[in-house]
């Protein structure tokens, strides 16, 4: 099975990052500027971008983003420079987002729900010249750090002329994207304008997204999804972004009905909350076409259900990661009643390799690690070759996950090789958990494992031994509050006063602990 019903660009192999030969589209953006640009010159009274009162067309959209970029140089930001975004999802990101692109700088999203610690080590490590960020977090960068508000944003808007555009070449590095690492600290993902491209062709012509369609953002703006898959992706269809700040589903419902959203791409969570709102039978959502999901497999009853109700909307899930861009995978809408346990096909420009410990392909059907290669997958981690040299291989991307591609082409993801939790989408590494909570005086050692959870997948567990009996997990949560995304901190604890189970070689059974809190 392969992508023949979508009509397609030309594609063609090309060398490119050095040694990877990859598969490209073949008339392509130069840039990821040049999107926009192309966006103003077709459509430039179309609407481009809807947040709350705020209503942008794309003619506005570019207006903006020249006086931000002009305000930017004048502090000093120029080609190559960091800027970061610890901004919610509102239409200063996407503005702050396009005008470090227009001179040549490199965005660095953050998000918003960081802790000091975290969002101190990123700055430093990838030597952010500013930041741009909510008002209200302003207690968590650190001392001394270049910052720009929200309350003082308009003095990035100077009523003069944008600079002239540092047009980068297409594998520059347009954007870094932070993820979590096994060591427990983050790595920060090289997204080039070459590998968002790519992805953003992908999901213009695989997700059918077109002038007239309208994307509803509800997942965070500074993660790979929001970024790609909805922020740019609107913009390379001239379709309309309408931008929602927080999910609830009562406002998310309300918002898709009011604006006639046609596209949506949440974790599956998202979607059984919003059949679980009583108001979703009396509002007309007759314009929603695509309902994108990954993170997780969606229920069968969640496809039955939404089915029933939106008769007119496709399901398609979605594979992939920050190092890939978004999408390795996508499942054509019109297949997935009848594959609910794959992630899709292979997309038109990605190759994915099943490989043994030993490296080596394995027939169709069998299972292995996923090696994904193409143009969408990142050149590497800014700053650190080490860790660049343990991920990459002659082009491919180790993701850590066990699955199998069957000889219809249908891509299944079984597992993690990776010790990594999924928590309603959040991808979490108990490593990085477990560092925080031996940090603390009273603990020993912990272990963080996954608990089932019906909505979420998978909620975050510690089992804990402790030094201190009167240790407790009020206090232990507290902690790690202080230090973590919420989303990292455990919700439950369990505290022993013996040694956890290791194994001879003194590996600790992780399965055993699974197996025995599983409930």
């Amino acid at each position: 099975m392969t992508w023949d019903h979508v009509r397609l660009p030309p594609r063609r192999r090309e060398a490119h990052f050095g040694d990877r030969i990859v598969t490209c589209f073949a008339d392509r953006p130069a840039d990821v500027p040049a999107v926009l640009d192309a966006a103003v010159a077709d459509r430039p009274d179309a609407e481009a971008l809807v947040c709350g009162a705020t209503r942008l067309d794309y003619r506005g959209l570019r207006d903006r983003c020249g006086r931000v970029a002009a305000g930017l140089a004048r502090r000093g930001i120029v080609r190559g420079d960091r800027v970061a975004l610890l901004l919610d999802n509102r239409p200063e990101f996407v503005v702050t987002l396009f005008a470090c692109l227009h001179l040549g700088a490199i965005a660095v999203p953050l998000g918003t729900r960081l802790q000091g610690p975290e969002i101190a080590y990123i700055l430093d490590h990838c030597g952010a010249r500013l930041v741009v960020h909510e008002d209200a977090l302003a207690d968590r960068l650190p001392p001394g750090c270049a910052a720009v508000a929200l309350a003082d944003f308009a003095l990035l808007e100077p009523e003069a002329a944008p600079p002239p555009a540092a047009r980068p070449g297409e594998e520059d590095t347009a954007v870094i994207l932070y993820t979590s690492g096994t060591t427990g600290r983050p790595k920060g993902a090289m997204l080039s304008h070459f590998n968002i491209v790519h992805s953003l062709l992908h999901f213009q012509h695989c997700m059918g997204i077109a002038p007239g369609d309208r994307l509803l953002l509800a997942v965070p703006a500074s993660h790979v999804t929001g970024l790609i898959a909805l922020i740019l992706a609107a913009v390379r269809g001239q379709a309309c972004l309408i931008m929602l700040n927080g999910f609830r589903a009562r406002d998310f419902l309300a918002l898709a009905a009011a604006e006639r959203m046609t596209h949506s791409l949440m974790v599956p969570a998202m979607y059984n909350l919003c059949l679980l709102d009583p108001d979703i039978e009396g509002l007309d959502l007759s314009a929603w076409r695509v309902g994108g999901y990954g993170g997780a497999p969606m229920p069968q009853a969640t496809i039955a259900r939404l089915a029933e109700l939106l008769p007119g909307l496709g399901l398609m899930n979605a594979y992939g990661a920050t190092e890939t861009t978004s999408p390795a995978t996508m499942m054509p809408a019109h297949l997935t009643s009848g594959h609910p346990d794959s992630v899709g096909l292979v997309l038109p420009c990605a190759d994915i390799v099943v490989a043994d410990a030993e490296g080596r392909a394995v027939p169709p059907g069998h299972a292995g690690e996923l090696l994904i290669g193409g143009p969408m997958v990142v050149r590497g981690y800014w700053d650190n070759p080490q860790a660049t040299a343990e991920n990459f291989v002659a082009g491919f991307w180790r993701s850590g996950d066990v699955g199998s591609i069957d000889p219809d082409g249908f891509v299944r993801v079984f597992d993690r090789v990776k010790d990594m939790l999924n928590r309603g989408g959040y991808k979490i590494y108990s490593v990085e958990v477990e560092n925080v909570l031996a940090a603390h005086p009273g603990v020993i050692e912990a272990a963080v494992i996954g608990k089932p959870c019906p909505v979420l997948g998978e909620r975050v567990h510690a089992v804990v031994a402790r030094r201190d009996p009167g240790l407790d997990a009020a206090t232990l949560g507290a902690f790690c509050a202080a230090r973590l995304a919420d989303y990292k901190v455990p919700e439950s604890f369990t505290f022993s006063d013996d040694p956890l189970p290791r194994n001879a070689n003194g590996k600790l059974l992780k399965r055993a602990l699974r197996a025995e809190f599983a409930g």
